[in-house]
């Protein structure tokens, strides 16, 4: 085989080629990087938004809460259930809750985004021990008062500690700016649940949430729901719940990303494969040389295909590196599963970064591989006469 330091040395001696390949193929894996952080980050932040031991309780088939009714007749008698665990009072641990969505406008453009006014019971924050009050205080006037998601205090007009927004006919106070840990609830406005149903007209919940006193019976307590036929109950575990509303804007963004990167990735591949036929046609002699030293056609292919592909592994390292910092910024994007904005971080993980660096490896394979074959495929005689 030819020594692996005469391809270090060949690519060092192309500075400028191996440098614009480079630099093209890091351009891709930073675009396909992106796309993979962008859905891994938005779903970490759904599965976060759930709680270890939470279950939650919707209509059947209704998904998520913003199409989900549950009447009252329901939630009393899923709260009798004696598998339900209790709170320090003897009562169920459990929160009834509206989910409605309101237009309000950005800060940063003016545009009207949908977001999250939930309305809750004071179970709500004991079953999420995730949520903290960071600043203000709890509402004292529940019928004029509310509290912000610390994403929705910076990101929506009116929604800042101090600052008044309307909706249900009513013109509210932020009191109490809350912070839920980097999940979705950080996206929410409060109110108590009293006032939501006075507000918004509705006489309904949109979800019940409660913790089991066993949690290892969740599968027969979920068996007994779906055969009670005075329940048309689905329940799910919080986590689940919240992982399941990923899965479309995760897969939109993951097609998106990927069909994007493979466009660009054309052009990165004929930038290798014109790197790798210019360092063909400035080594013939060289070619020649190492053929007439013995060495083998599958030497010579290797050691032009291994140039590629280093190359390539170059231009990925870096493109991983750069998506990297990404990860220091956070977004929002509408949750098409339920119309909400929510906010969330690029998210790298260990299985995007080696899928990027096998994404650049391949990119060098099919680049390099034809002129490896045509360095492969050269005659000595011809070679030494060049």
């Amino acid at each position: 085989m030819i020594p692996a330091g005469y391809t270090f040395r060949n690519i060092l001696q192309h500075k400028v080629t191996s440098a614009l390949t480079i630099l093209g193929i890091s351009l891709v894996v930073f675009v396909f990087s992106g796309s993979l952080m962008l859905s891994h980050g938005l779903k970490a932040t759904l599965v976060a938004t759930g709680t270890d031991g939470n279950v939650i309780a919707i209509r059947k088939s209704s998904q998520t809460e913003v199409m989900s009714i549950v009447d009252y007749e329901q939630a009393r008698i899923l709260a009798t259930s004696p598998e339900i665990a209790r709170d320090e009072n003897d009562a169920p641990f459990l929160t009834n809750e509206i989910y409605v969505l309101i237009g309000l406008k950005s800060r940063s453009n003016g545009d009207e985004a949908q977001v999250v006014v939930r309305g809750v019971t004071p179970n709500s924050m004991k079953l999420r021990p995730m949520i903290k009050m960071v600043e203000g205080r709890m509402w004292n006037d529940p019928g004029s008062e509310i509290i912000a998601g610390s994403e929705a205090a910076k990101r929506f007009i009116g929604c800042g500690l101090g600052e008044q927004v309307r909706f249900g006919a009513r013109q509210w106070t932020v009191v109490g700016i809350f912070d839920a840990g980097g999940t979705g609830f950080d996206s929410e406005l409060r109110c108590e649940i009293n006032q939501a149903t006075d507000a918004f007209r509705r006489p309904v919940y949109s979800s019940v949430t409660f913790r089991l006193a066993d949690t290892s019976g969740f599968a027969a307590f979920k068996q007994k729901i779906e055969d009670d036929r005075r329940l048309t109950l689905e329940i799910k575990q919080e986590k689940e719940y919240y992982e399941a509303q990923s899965r479309y804007t995760t897969t939109f963004i993951s097609i998106a990303g990927s069909v994007i990167s493979i466009v660009f990735s054309l052009g990165a591949i004929i930038g290798a494969m014109i790197t790798m036929y210019a360092a063909v046609a400035n080594r013939v002699k060289e070619i020649g040389t190492l053929r007439a030293l013995g060495f083998s056609r599958f030497s010579i292919l290797t050691s032009f295909l291994t140039e590629s592909m280093l190359i390539a592994l170059s231009g990925g390292a870096l493109g991983v590196l750069a998506a990297y910092f990404l990860g220091f910024f956070r977004i929002s994007t509408t949750n098409w599963d339920t119309f909400s904005e929510i906010a969330f971080n690029f998210e790298m993980s260990w299985a995007i970064a080696i899928s990027a660096l096998v994404f650049s490896l391949l990119m060098g394979i099919i680049g390099g591989f034809l002129p490896a074959v045509r360095a492969a495929r050269l005659k000595i005689i011809d070679t030494l006469r060049a």
